[in-house]
């Protein structure tokens, strides 16, 4: 069994030449540190030091370890040194994935701000709209909108997020609009992955199943066909805004539209966060307040 403090005592009375610098150096005392001295020379059946009452000076077996254990203990310090920077800067790989259309709008320009701040840093991102197993698959970090289910994960709320049902002022010029949820029955809804629209009914979150001659994976392709007087679609805020400024599209059935809804980042439950996770979900929470 090696004892350190032993080593690290020889080391340190051999660098400061004597007993009592290197004990105000450790912040113990001289007599505790001839001990450890003592003892050390004892473990190794060999004497390390010449003592006299005005110098030491290494013996030739003391002066063999001390050049092995000096550098040992610069290595060491070297090595908290490094771990400390680690600690304090971001470093190594980022992964990051988020959905398709809203990482590519507002999360890259961010990382990418964000990467010229820590060029050290490198970042991998991945843009898909299926569910990613973040834990499973190597992911630092996720943004995932919508309402969140149960999770280990750690979630932040970076904004708030609106779904709208929206229709082409053509398309309202051939059909009536819809008042109640009932009446969605009557029109071609325009689907994305899912066959299902959420609502607030009551206070009460509601999905509601809905038919349509459309069905894909894109916002971007349903926003289209909305545009072009296809039918009804449902889309966050964000796709759509910029339309209903302009008149372009038409919201309808907004006493029901959800309100328990958010973009949020979240990231796998870590003792110890590293840096790159902890400053970059900080600098995302930031930059969207």
């Amino acid at each position: 069994m090696q004892h350190w403090d032993r080593i690290e005592a020889f080391v340190e009375v051999v660098r400061r030449g004597s007993f009592a610098h290197a004990a105000r150096h450790l912040g113990v005392s001289s007599s505790h540190v001839s001990r450890l001295v003592a003892r050390l020379e004892t473990q190794l059946g060999t004497q390390l030091l010449y003592r006299t009452t005005r110098r030491l000076t290494l013996t030739d077996a003391g002066q063999v370890y001390f050049e092995h254990c000096g550098q040992l203990f610069d290595g060491f310090q070297e090595a908290l040194a490094a771990i400390s920077d680690f600690q304090q800067s971001p470093t190594g790989v980022l992964k990051l994935t988020c959905a398709t259309t809203f990482g590519e709008r507002f999360i890259a320009p961010l990382v990418n701000d964000f990467l010229d701040r820590h060029p050290q840093l490198s970042v991998q991102l991945d843009f898909t709209n299926r569910r990613v197993d973040i834990v499973d698959e190597g992911f630092d970090v996720a943004i995932r909108t919508g309402a969140l289910p149960d999770s280990s994960l750690i979630a932040r709320k970076l904004c708030a997020r609106r779904e709208y049902v929206v229709g082409s002022a053509g398309y309202f010029q051939r059909h009536a609009r819809p008042h109640t949820l009932g009446e969605l029955g009557r029109h071609n809804c325009l689907r994305g992955s899912a066959s299902q629209w959420s609502f607030d009914v009551d206070g009460q979150h509601r999905h509601l199943k809905v038919q349509g001659n459309w069905q894909g994976n894109s916002g971007v392709a349903l926003l289209d066909a909305a545009r072009k007087g296809l039918g009804l679609v449902q889309l966050p805020d964000y796709y759509v805004e910029a339309d209903l400024e302009s008149g372009a599209l038409v919201s309808v059935l907004d006493q029901y539209a959800c309100t328990h809804t958010a973009v949020w980042v979240v990231y796998p439950r870590h003792r110890h966060l590293s840096p790159k996770v902890r400053q970059f979900v900080d600098f995302l929470v930031a930059s969207f307040a």
